[in-house]
């Protein structure tokens, strides 16, 4: 018997059995009797995604139309699909899911701030993708349900049946697939739940710059007196760690945007990666994986059920989706007033950049626009070099228009609301990988409460002629001699060699923005010509 009723002819879709919105019991018991999803010891309920344990982002499409073409950013991140491609594909999905014994649908929002709410409907076959939507979208009240009327997204999931490869624009057996201007994501080929969290998100990333906001791939924290900051960077840099502080509230750990208004959350719940997790490192997380979580590719024991966060026997990318309110000082609802700290993290393994930096507004859409941060050497044999990554707005995968549109919101905005822009560097110091040191994260943390007080802007800065950061001198908690990298390294001359090195990595990435950047835009980043 349905939970829920509810009509999907609309869509073509004939399931005799449609469960509508039902209660994380109810999905749990579908999800073992039907996915071989087992319940963790936390009682969380674990299972696995299948062949894909992450993201397919080369296989991700967006129709092109008239419409809204000549707003999109085409290239590797958005790849075009005709419209007859989509239908196929569309019409592809749908028979796969009217074969299917029953659906599950999910109906939530997008947005805490009721101005700028999407509406999401997701149609799927499994429970554990209901379950982990039910996490991830805001969940709406039985009043709310009984209202809710037609979504603004449709998302269909039959991510266990392929796309088929010789439609045209398909390379692979998987697809996702987003249709602007219909409202609606078609998922073939995968069952990795993160698909669907980020195809709301590629949406937002959308519609929001078009009523000017800005939609952001950060996370964001507030102190009891409103005072908010927003952490960007990419994987290993310390944003999840940093914005999970005891002593300020969580408005969200993702997925943002910025309005005249202040900062919403976009989600209603986490997406957090599990490798390597412990209740001493990261005791908020660890006690967030309870009941109604969703653990993913995780290994535990047969017997126990207990789960091993060290074992990457499956992935590296384990994760746990669970609602904000699983967090114990998560701000619900999920807003927060004008940002007056925005931090860059980057985990800079060349050992070049400052602990801690003051962006201009200019550098701070430079650096946006760039998204640095870099990796260490992998297990190659001999390998020790460190290697740059570039990541456009702290997200590319996700983003619809130019990096230049998102940089312009977010400089418009740092200067109506006077918010200081800090690049933080969490990688190497003293040297490069290989020869510095990692940065302690006591003197990080410590970096980080010196914003939070105010007494960081307060501290006389000193300039770095080739990058042109204002780096202060002094912070409560850090030692002076790790302030400024070239004493730190002790070699001015070996500190030049890598610092130029970096300031060339720059410059030869940022040249694919030039076209769409301003011309202050493209004279805030490294200039090799300053130090000479």
């Amino acid at each position: 018997m349905s939970v829920n009723p509810i009509d999907l002819s609309c869509y073509g879709l004939h399931a005799e059995d449609i469960i509508h919105n039902a209660t994380p019991a109810r999905l749990y018991e579908f999800a073992i009797t039907d996915h071989h999803a087992v319940i963790a010891a936390s009682g969380a309920l674990a299972t696995r995604s299948g062949d894909k344990t992450g993201r397919s982002p080369k296989d991700k499409r967006i129709v092109d139309d008239p419409a809204s073409s000549d707003d999109i950013w085409w290239g590797d991140v958005n790849i075009r699909m005709t419209e007859r491609s989509f239908l196929i594909n569309r019409q592809r999905a749908l028979d796969y899911l009217n074969t299917r014994p029953r659906i599950f649908v999910f109906d939530g929002y997008a947005g805490w701030d009721p101005k700028y709410q999407i509406k999401v409907r997701v149609i799927a076959e499994s429970a554990y993708h209901a379950l982990f939507m039910h996490n991830m979208l805001i969940r709406p009240t039985s009043e709310q349900l009984q209202e809710f009327g037609d979504p603004d997204v449709v998302i269909f999931n039959a991510g266990s049946f392929p796309a088929n490869p010789y439609t045209a624009q398909m390379t692979s057996t998987t697809s996702i697939d987003l249709s602007i201007e219909n409202g609606e994501l078609v998922i073939l080929g995968t069952q990795y739940a993160g698909e669907m969290k980020k195809g709301v998100f590629t949406v937002m990333n959308y519609l929001m710059p078009k009523l000017n906001v800005l939609s952001m791939h950060c996370s964001a924290n507030t102190s009891d007196d409103d005072d908010v900051s927003l952490f960007f960077g990419l994987s290993g840099t310390g944003k999840t760690t940093l914005s999970a502080d005891p002593r300020r509230q969580l408005i969200g750990d993702d997925e943002h945007c910025w309005t005249d208004d202040g900062v919403f959350n976009i989600e209603g719940g986490c997406y957090a990666k599990v490798i390597n997790l412990s209740k001493e490192s990261e005791p908020e997380i660890f006690g967030a994986i309870r009941y109604g979580s969703v653990l993913e590719n995780v290994v535990f024991d047969e017997a126990t059920h207990e789960v091993n966060y060290d074992d990457a026997s499956i992935t590296e990318n384990t994760r746990v989706a669970y609602p904000i309110e699983f967090i114990e000082n998560a701000k619900v609802p999920c807003l927060g007033a004008q940002p007056s700290n925005i931090i860059f993290l980057t985990c800079d393994a060349f050992g070049v950049l400052p602990p801690v930096s003051r962006l201009t507004p200019e550098q701070a859409m430079y650096h946006f626009i760039s998204g640095y941060t870099a990796k260490v050497a992998g297990t190659e044999m001999n390998v020790t070099e460190p290697t740059a990554t570039f990541s456009a707005c702290f997200g590319a995968a996700f983003l619809v228009w130019h990096p230049a549109k998102y940089a312009e919101l977010l400089a418009d905005r740092i200067r109506k609301h006077g918010s200081q822009v800090w690049l933080v560097n969490t990688g190497w110091t003293g040297g490069g990988y290989g020869a510095g040191e990692r940065m302690s994260l006591q003197h990080t943390r410590a970096i980080i409460d010196a914003i939070h007080d105010g007494s960081l802007a307060t501290r006389k800065g000193r300039t770095d002629q080739l990058f042109g950061f204002d780096v202060p001198v002094e912070c409560n908690g850090v030692p002076s001699e790790i302030l400024w990298p070239s004493d730190a390294w002790g070699d001015s001359e070996a500190y030049e060699s890598s610092a130029r090195r970096l300031a060339d990595l720059f410059q030869q990435n940022f040249l694919k923005f030039e076209a769409g950047a301003s011309e202050a835009i493209r004279k805030a980043g490294p200039a090799l010509g300053r130090g000479d």
